[in-house]
């Protein structure tokens, strides 16, 4: 008999943005309105049941005509990208809604466009707790979990501060493409994206962020959320960690059927899938119960979805997070199973024979999440797999490095580089680039680009005439010719050895073979220098003179390189002198320096 489950609720936001010290306020506040000890604790999530959300809702419920049906939600409580990277599940994230933390006074970070851009690729619907009310100028506190009780308190001046702390994240979310409004003035719940402002430090706000959690999972998710609580076990892998007196276990958010201690089950592992059996079932001691942390966990027999629990049972080592986890009726029906697992698996794992980067990951959620971000900077990918960086990813990056210097790196989240991977990768100039935070992992890429982009026009510049202008100093004429050694101010630009230098009526005078100064030579002449110079084929008095402005002779194809692609690598005094060696061209010329 079909039955409807919990919502699945994950929360997301920029660090420090208020997303554990909300969930404790929730569980607090939870806590507060029942009998100790009776809220449910589970394996990285908390379930707030629906008989205590009327007890903190019920004039909200009223208001809103919101008629609880649904048993309670369940809120994961491990946030962060990685842990939401991981609820994953065929077809998209495994999470219902998603609750956006939000800093009223900072606004949009990094993380929270990270946020976005995940939320964007899993099509999950979200709302906006829009956090840290309390620190608004004016705001007083109230002991009271509601919003608009508390705001009907507040001065005007306190309240035009918050509209206008609202209405800028409503402006930033229309430039991401999501129309929102707060949630008491919104006239389309389809259509609009919600915010709720609270205080997780004070409380206020609980109870609207509760009842409209509550109402919009009811209202656009309830056939999504019925399930067959007789059926075999359906969840996704969150963790692979190690415990105690237990080895390897599975941290796993069960959102489909029942699981039983003795039930077999499937799951992906390193390249290979793991059969096992259900040993125990655990799900963590009540708070007020927990005096040895080595002894946190209490067994059960049976669980129902959506559960968060941890599993222990033989077999664990190379089980991996993110991936599906399938309760079967006999050990006959893996391979089917498997089959299934092994589709989804291999859609995120990517190895083509073309240019692109090198991904590995700890899980598979958290390479799917990179994959996706990095598709959407159109940046190609070579191998995507999950497990430890190997000599061989370091000299399938090399490979690429040779013809595409850019995609010739190593991107390695949250997993080991084994050693012989780090000496080849020294051997061969590959860089590693490693990460536990996705978005800084695509940052520190980004960083990495900037810089070899910069490198490689660098070089591409090593063999051209730079812009340049000098003057011939009178009384400074050591040699006439064979060649000319005259005494120079530098105007303007970057002169270089081995330059062709011309007149300002653009007649060529010569190259010039040393800078010297003091005796010393030089390997460039800046603006403002004074130096020696030899030019070959110049001869005072006859193609030049003293008193003379002088300038590098650039050939017209290195013009167009230098106004286009390398431009932003000159100074502006060489852009400047760069434009008066085009006119003096275009005087001969008229196509120099033209595209």
């Amino acid at each position: 008999m079909p039955q409807i489950r919990q919502p699945i609720i994950a929360v997301l936001g920029h660090v420090d943005h208020g997303k554990t010290t909300l969930l404790d306020r929730i569980r607090g506040t939870s806590v507060a309105a029942r009998e100790a000890g009776a809220i449910t604790q589970h394996v990285g999530a908390t379930e707030v049941p629906a008989d205590v959300v009327k007890k903190i809702c019920e004039p909200l419920l009223k208001k809103f005509k919101i008629d609880l049906k649904l048993p309670g939600v369940l809120f994961v409580d491990t946030p962060g990208h990685e842990a939401f990277t991981n609820l994953r599940k065929r077809g998209g994230a495994l999470a219902d809604l998603v609750t956006l933390v939000i800093d009223i006074r900072e606004g949009f970070m990094p993380q929270t466009l990270e946020s976005i851009t995940i939320l964007k690729s899993y099509k999950t619907p979200f709302l906006v707790a829009a956090n840290k009310i309390d620190l608004i100028p004016g705001w007083q506190p109230f002991n009271t979990p509601c919003f608009l009780e508390s705001c009907s308190k507040q001065t005007t001046r306190a309240l035009q501060v918050l509209d206008e702390k609202i209405y800028e994240i409503v402006g930033k979310l229309h430039e991401l493409g999501f129309e929102s409004e707060r949630f008491d003035r919104i006239t389309d719940f389809r259509r609009q994206v919600c915010i709720v402002p609270v205080s997780a430090k004070t409380g206020e706000g609980i109870a609207e962020l509760l009842a409209l959690l509550f109402g919009l999972a009811q209202r656009f998710l309830e056939e999504h959320l019925r399930l067959e609580v007789s059926g075999n076990a359906r969840g996704t892998v969150l963790e692979v960690k190690e415990e105690i007196g237990l080895g390897k276990t599975l941290d796993v958010i069960l959102y489909d059927g029942s699981l039983r201690v003795g039930d077999w089950f499937l799951v992906g592992g390193v390249g290979r899938p793991i059969i096992s059996r259900v040993r125990a079932i655990l799900r963590p001691k009540p708070l007020d119960e927990i005096r040895d942390p080595e002894d946190k966990f209490r067994s059960v027999k049976e669980v129902h979805a959506a559960a968060g629990i941890k599993i222990a049972a033989p077999g664990l080592e190379d089980a991996i997070a993110g991936v599906p986890f399938v309760g079967l009726s006999t050990p006959q029906e893996a391979e089917k199973v498997w089959k299934e697992i092994e589709q989804e698996i291999e859609k995120i794992r990517i190895r083509k024979d073309t240019v692109g980067l090198v991904v590995k990951a700890d899980a598979l959620g958290s390479l799917e999440a990179i994959e996706n971000v990095l598709s959407q900077k159109n940046v190609p990918i070579r191998i995507a797999d999950i497990g430890e960086v190997s000599r061989r990813d370091v000299i399938e990056a090399s490979s690429v490095q040779q013809t595409h210097p850019l995609f010739g790196v190593i991107l390695a989240f949250n997993v080991r580089v084994l050693e012989e991977a780090r000496e080849a990768a020294l051997n061969l100039g590959v860089d590693i680039i490693e990460e536990n935070v996705i978005y800084r992992l695509i940052e520190k890429y980004d960083e990495w680009c900037a810089k070899k982009k910069e490198e490689i026009k660098r070089k591409q510049l090593e063999g051209f005439v730079r812009p340049a202008k000098f003057v011939v100093k009178a009384g400074y004429v050591f040699r006439r010719s064979e060649p000319a050694i005259v005494g120079i101010s530098v105007l303007g630009g970057v002169l270089l050895p081995k330059s062709p230098v011309m007149r300002q009526d653009g007649k060529h005078v010569g190259r010039i073979k040393e800078l010297q100064k003091e005796k010393q030579q030089l390997s460039e002449a800046k603006m403002g220098d004074e130096l020696a110079v030899s030019i070959e084929g110049g001869i005072v008095g006859r193609n030049f003179d003293e008193g003379d402005v002088l300038y590098t002779e650039i050939p017209a194809e290195q013009v167009l390189r230098l106004k286009s692609d390398l431009k932003d690598l000159l100074s502006g005094d060489e852009l400047a002198v760069l434009e008066e060696i085009i006119a003096i061209k275009q005087k001969i010329d008229k196509t120099y320096g033209v595209m």
